[in-house]
């Protein structure tokens, strides 16, 4: 109830329900660490395996509908300004994160991960949320509009192959130590999976979904997409890759134009139902759980350096390549602005790396390694919060031309 009311709110203030959903997580987080005693029951059942399950399931269904609202042929259709977009974006946050990674995190067998972490985190952009900045606008055919959509799709498939490394990585820093010889069968499992799913997805999966309608069992389009997700799934693990990737990339594969208009559409409101309104909110609750602001007030510089960093190496990242492709000084400017925000990605990541213990080395961890995963989460909060009011503060009749 609780989610939904601040998912709600969100949105009538004109920001992301993601935004409310994670200020319900971390309110709930502290009500219930602060009154535990009072209310044994909900605290048990907030710290028990079948909420830790639930979560993971969130995480689950988070990717595999993020996956659906991204179609893989669209690729094609982009621009070059918008890939050179997309990397100019990529390659200046990772630099950052890892740069600040290498200069605060203290040396253990897990700092490469660690600092590799803090680069896919400043990395990521969403697309949901940079979608939904300029349906707000009325402007997503216009060229700022265009640039950020296109460069935030090309940004997703190489932001995929980044998790899918870091995720891989945190496996391999089990082990104890970390080198060229630990790296590339990394690399080589990445991109086994990736050679694998990508085919299969377009052209065995078209050819699959020609016979869903000789099938007569209740809701075969929706199993089928479960099945594809959790086949992908199953092969990630294999691949020594987290599930939630092959999540993503089968989502990938299920798209109007192979599947039909009207059954996508169905598919992806009983996806929606059960994800937003069920399982999405158990997983940001679970977020706001683990972050812990005691922690975080030891080190505000850097949680505020993070912060900034965040979004200036967006804005520099994306706003130089579209200024260099032929966009105005305040287009480019807007650009970069629009690439700064951030969404449920970064969490899902965050997450992983929790379970994965990422923050509890070297032991002791020390305070900067003990905060990482909460910075992350008020920086991709503070970001998501920031993006859509600088663009509605910045935006100007004119750059809505196509």
């Amino acid at each position: 109830m609780v989610t939904r009311v601040f998912a709600e709110l969100a949105e009538r203030i004109r920001l992301p329900a993601l935004v409310g959903e994670l200020l319900a997580g971390v309110l709930l987080g502290y009500l219930l660490h602060r009154f535990q005693n009072q209310v044994p029951t909900l605290w048990i059942a907030a710290t028990g395996e079948t909420f830790d399950s639930f979560a993971d399931l969130g995480m689950f269904f988070l990717m595999l509908l993020a996956g659906m609202s991204m179609e893989p042929l669209e690729f094609a259709k982009s621009s070059k300004s918008a890939f050179f977009i997309a990397v100019g974006g990529m390659l200046v946050p990772v630099t950052a994160g890892f740069m600040l990674g290498a200069a605060v995190i203290p040396d253990s067998p897990y700092k490469v991960a660690q600092c590799l972490f803090l680069g896919v985190a400043l990395a990521i952009t969403a697309v949901p949320v940079a979608v939904r900045m300029f349906m707000d606008l009325g402007a997503l055919e216009s060229r700022v509009g265009k640039a950020v959509i296109a460069a935030a799709l090309w940004d997703d498939v190489l932001s995929l192959l980044l998790m899918a490394l870091l995720l891989a990585t945190i496996g391999g820093e089990a082990t104890g130590s970390f080198d060229l010889t630990t790296v590339l069968p990394v690399i080589a499992k990445v991109v086994f999976f990736f050679a694998v799913t990508i085919p299969v997805g377009l052209f065995v999966f078209p050819l699959l979904g020609r016979y869903f309608k000789f099938l007569s069992f209740p809701e075969v389009d929706f199993s089928m997409l479960l099945i594809g997700a959790l086949a992908y799934a199953v092969f990630a693990e294999h691949m020594d890759l987290h599930p939630i990737i092959g999540a993503f990339i089968a989502g990938m594969f299920f798209h109007p134009k192979g599947v039909g208009p009207e059954i996508f559409n169905r598919v992806e409101q009983q996806m929606s139902g059960l994800t937003r309104g069920f399982l999405a909110p158990i997983f940001f609750v679970s977020v706001g759980f683990h972050l812990d602001f005691s922690g975080v007030s030891q080190v505000p510089v850097f949680v505020g350096v993070l912060t900034l960093l965040a979004l200036a190496s967006k804005m520099v990242g994306a706003g130089l390549p579209a200024y260099w492709r032929g966009l105005t000084a305040h287009e480019s400017l807007l650009v970069g602005v629009g690439m700064s925000g951030r969404g449920a990605v970064e969490l899902i990541i965050a997450g992983v790396a929790l379970e994965a213990g990422l923050f509890l080395q070297p032991s002791p961890p020390g305070v900067i390694v003990e905060s990482l995963f909460s910075a992350v989460v008020i920086m991709a909060l503070v970001t998501t919060v920031a993006t859509p009011v600088a663009l509605h503060l910045l935006w100007k009749p004119q750059d809505t031309a196509k």
